[in-house]
């Protein structure tokens, strides 16, 4: 008897192609885009370990949990780590940028990450671009949060290595990835006698036997449902329209920033200005006295299909997290969410006004 998840034709070195084609329109570039066949964690740590080494020195701006990995790969791999840390609550500006590479001149690699789902900020990019730009450092780039929720343009940004997931406002599976890579890259990773060869990591096995040959011959089986999840999540967005899809992401950010904050009961956005509030995620501070865990849980115990969280960490009892993101950008989606916190809340002994937070969102959304 055959399934069609499990009796599937292998998949071609042309399909594959295609489906990296469609990735790189997705993202504006005429730059090598690589599919990797798994969670993105794999190209993200590829990246650093091809591209940076001894002779690294290395500006890793920290914005939320991600940023602390970045910088203890690349001290790991000898380079020389200049932490930018600003509170969770916000985002890096370019200024900050701007003064790093004043006070250590011999930066020549950056390191930032988009959109932090797990904290709810996002970063001024395309403005950060421009001050890496005239330094002539390498800028890398977690993008794995923000693509599909806001513009992601590697190459008008400068931005040397792109890495982007399907998991979040995509709307698709864990186990499949992707990097746009500049010649800039590729050429640092050549010259870096440190970085991955012959190696699941390694970057440059993939252009080396892939890209210059020209696309004919994968590296290894490739992992066919993942590559036809991605490959259905790009064509949705395709038919949906990029601008759209973002547009409907900005829009559930501003209905739950709204809401929750018309909710009551001492709910408040956890980062503080909008402008620094990401697409993907809106995180929410919990009153006094309550526990962020247990509200959740009482939310989720009424309704285990919200997609909310209580922050990582140290943040677990103080922290709400709602993802909006992918097939929960959606009005209802917000308004589920928001009525379900309000209920906990209330069970709880606070204050809270469902209506008028019902009304907030969708005067938000509009």
């Amino acid at each position: 008897m055959t399934h069609p998840l499990l009796d599937l034709a292998p998949l071609s070195a042309a399909r594959f192609a295609s489906i990296e084609d469609r990735v790189a329109r997705l993202l504006g570039t005429a730059r090598d885009v690589v599919i990797m066949q798994g969670e993105a964690l794999l190209p993200l740590e590829g990246a650093i370990r091809g591209t940076a080494g001894p002779g690294t020195t290395a500006l890793n701006v920290i914005t939320g949990p991600y940023g602390q990995t970045f910088g203890n790969w690349l001290r790991d791999c000898g380079a020389t780590v200049i932490d930018l840390a600003v509170p969770f609550h916000t985002a890096v500006t370019a200024a900050q940028i701007r003064e790093a590479f004043a006070e250590h001149p011999s930066i020549d690699f950056v390191s930032l990450v988009h959109a932090e789902a797990a904290t709810g900020n996002t970063n001024p990019v395309a403005e950060i671009g421009e001050v890496v730009r005239e330094h002539g450092a390498l800028f890398y780039l977690d993008a794995v949060a923000s693509i599909g929720a806001e513009p992601v343009l590697p190459d008008a940004w400068g931005v040397d290595l792109c890495v982007i997931g399907a998991q979040k406002a995509m709307g698709g599976p864990a186990g499949v990835s992707a990097v746009s890579v500049s010649e800039r890259a590729w050429a640092r990773m050549a010259a870096n006698p440190g970085a991955p060869r012959r190696s699941y990591l390694s970057l440059l096995d993939w252009k080396e036997r892939w890209v210059d040959g020209g696309r004919k011959a994968l590296l290894h089986a490739p992992a066919q449902l993942e590559m036809l999840a991605l490959e259905a999540c790009v064509e949705r967005i395709e038919g949906e329209g990029l601008d759209t899809v973002t547009a409907r992401h900005a829009s559930a950010a501003a209905a739950t920033r709204a809401g929750a904050v018309a909710l009551g009961g001492g709910l408040a956005p956890y980062v503080e200005a909008a402008s620094d509030a990401a697409p993907v995620a809106t995180t929410l501070r919990v009153p006094e006295g309550a526990d962020a865990s247990a509200v959740v849980a009482k939310a989720l115990a009424v309704d285990p299909a919200l997609p909310l969280a209580a922050g990582g960490g140290a943040l677990a009892q103080s922290m709400i997290r709602v993802n909006h993101y992918g097939p929960d950008a959606t009005r209802d989606a917000v308004h589920a969410c928001l009525a379900g916190l309000g209920a906990a809340l209330a069970g709880s002994g606070f204050p809270v006004d469902p209506e008028g937070a019902r009304r907030a969102a969708e005067l938000a959304w509009g």
